[in-house]
C-alpha cells in the first residue's frame, strides 16, 4: 500500500468493525421483531400501525439530530428497517379477524392475485379454496360451507363468471370481486346472486411480499355489513382501506389505469418506431427521465392481454381515450404553428389547475429521483 494511504488503515479498520456491529444489532432487532409478530398474532393486532410508525419516526429523527446525524437520512434508514420487519411477517402467521376461521373461495385462484391472497389467507388461519378453468365441478361440494367467494379473473370474463355462479351459491355467502372496474361487475353480482355483494379493488400487483401499506378500495353493495369481518381482516393485514362509490371509482380508474397504460404504449411504440433503444437512452438520461423510462418499461415486462383488458375494458374508457386524442390534436397545433406563447399559456393554466399538488409532487419526486440515482447510477 502506498505510504500516503497508511494513515487510512486504522480508521478504515474501525469502520469495518462498526459496520459489522451495525449488522449484529440489526440481526438482534430482527429476532426481537419476531416476538412482536407473535404478540400481534395472539392479540389480533394489525401488522401496520400508522400512528406507531409516525411516532417512532419522529422520535428517531430527533435522536439523530441530537447526535449530529441528518434526520431525513435517519428516517429513511429507519423506514427501510421497518419495511424489512413487515416483510418478515409474510413468512409467519397473520392475525385473524374472526373467532372461527372462515371458508373463502377464490375463483381464478391459480392466477397471480389469486395465489397471493390464498397464501396470505391461509397464513391467517382461514380455510381457502381455488376454482379455475379445470375444476368448476368442485364448486357444488363446496358451496354450502363457503362464507365468501372472491372473483379474481381477467376483466373481460368477470361478468361471464358471475353469471355462471347463478343459483350455485348459498344466499348467506358474500360474493365479491377484485376487478379494476366496479360498476358493471357489481351490477352483475347483484343480478345473479341473492346474498351479500361487495366490490373490492386491491390497488397493487401480485408481486408484493405482503399487504402492509397496500390500498384496498371497497365498494359496498347489498348487505355490506356482512363483510365487515373481511374489511377488518384487510386492516389486520396492514392494508389501507378506502370506501368508494362504484361510479366514482371507475371515473378515477379511467385516468389512473386506462389513460396511463395507453400513454405508456404510445411512449414505447414511438421509441420502437424511431429505434430509440432503452439501454442507449439511459446513457444520456437525467435521473427523472430514468424514473419515467423505468415506469414505462415495467409495463412491457408484463402481460399484453392484461393491459389490453384494462385499456379496452368498457365503452366509457375507450371514449375517454378518444377524447384524449382530440385534446392531443389541439396541443399538436401549438407545435405545428410554432406557438411558443400558446405553449406557455397552456402550461401555466395546468400549473394553476394542479395548485399545491405541484409543490408536493416536486418534493416527493425529488426524493424518488435522488434515491434512484444513488442506487442505480
Amino acid at each position: 500500500m502506498p505510504h500516503r494511504h497508511k494513515e487510512l488503515e486504522s480508521p478504515r479498520k474501525r469502520i469495518d468493525e462498526i459496520d459489522e456491529e451495525i449488522l449484529d444489532l440489526l440481526a438482534e432487532r430482527a429476532k426481537t421483531v419476531q416476538d412482536v409478530i407473535r404478540a400481534k398474532v395472539e392479540n389480533k393486532l394489525p401488522v401496520f400501525v400508522p400512528e406507531r410508525e409516525i411516532e417512532k419516526s419522529e422520535a428517531f429523527k430527533k435522536m439523530a439530530q441530537e447526535k449530529g446525524i441528518d434526520p431525513e437520512w435517519a428516517e429513511d434508514f429507519l423506514r427501510m428497517i421497518m419495511s424489512s420487519s413487515r416483510d418478515s411477517q409474510s413468512q409467519e402467521k397473520f392475525p385473524i379477524a374472526t373467532e372461527e376461521p372462515k371458508h373463502i373461495l377464490y375463483i381464478g385462484g391459480e392466477g397471480g392475485m389469486g395465489k397471493l391472497y390464498q397464501r396470505i389467507t391461509r397464513q391467517t388461519g382461514h380455510h381457502t379454496y381455488s376454482i379455475d378453468k379445470g375444476n368448476w365441478h368442485e364448486l357444488e361440494a363446496l358451496s354450502e360451507q363457503l362464507d365468501m367467494v372472491i372473483i379474481t379473473v381477467p376483466i373481460n370474463v368477470t361478468e361471464q363468471v358471475v353469471q355462471r355462479l347463478q343459483g350455485r351459491l348459498s344466499s348467506k355467502t358474500i360474493l365479491a370481486d377484485f376487478t379494476s372496474n366496479k360498476s358493471k361487475p357489481m351490477e352483475a353480482m347483484l343480478e345473479y346472486h341473492e346474498g351479500p355483494v361487495l366490490g373490492l379493488h386491491p390497488m397493487h400487483g401480485p408481486d408484493v411480499e405482503n399487504l402492509s401499506k397496500q390500498l384496498m378500495v371497497v365498494c359496498p353493495a347489498r348487505d355490506g355489513d356482512k363483510a365487515d369481518w373481511f374489511i377488518k381482516q384487510c386492516e389486520l393485514w396492514g392494508m389501507r382501506i378506502v370506501h368508494a362509490e362504484p361510479e366514482k371509482h371507475d371515473h378515477v380508474m379511467h385516468l389512473v389505469q386506462g389513460l396511463r397504460h395507453f400513454v405508456a404504449l404510445l411512449h414505447g411504440s414511438f421509441m420502437e418506431h424511431y429505434d430509440l433503444k432503452p439501454a442507449d437512452m439511459l446513457d444520456y438520461s437525467s435521473p427523472i427521465y430514468r424514473a419515467e423510462l423505468m415506469m414505462t418499461g415495467r409495463i412491457f415486462a408484463q402481460s399484453a392481454e392484461l393491459y389490453a383488458d384494462i385499456v379496452f375494458s368498457n365503452k366509457e374508457r375507450r371514449e375517454l381515450l378518444l377524447n384524449f386524442f382530440e385534446h392531443h390534436k389541439k396541443l399538436a397545433e401549438l407545435v405545428e404553428q410554432n406557438d411558443r406563447e400558446g405553449f406557455i399559456r397552456e402550461f401555466e393554466g395546468v400549473t394553476d389547475f394542479f395548485g399545491k399538488f405541484a409543490t408536493q409532487a416536486l418534493t416527493e419526486s425529488g426524493y424518488l429521483i435522488n434515491r434512484l440515482a444513488d442506487r442505480f447510477a
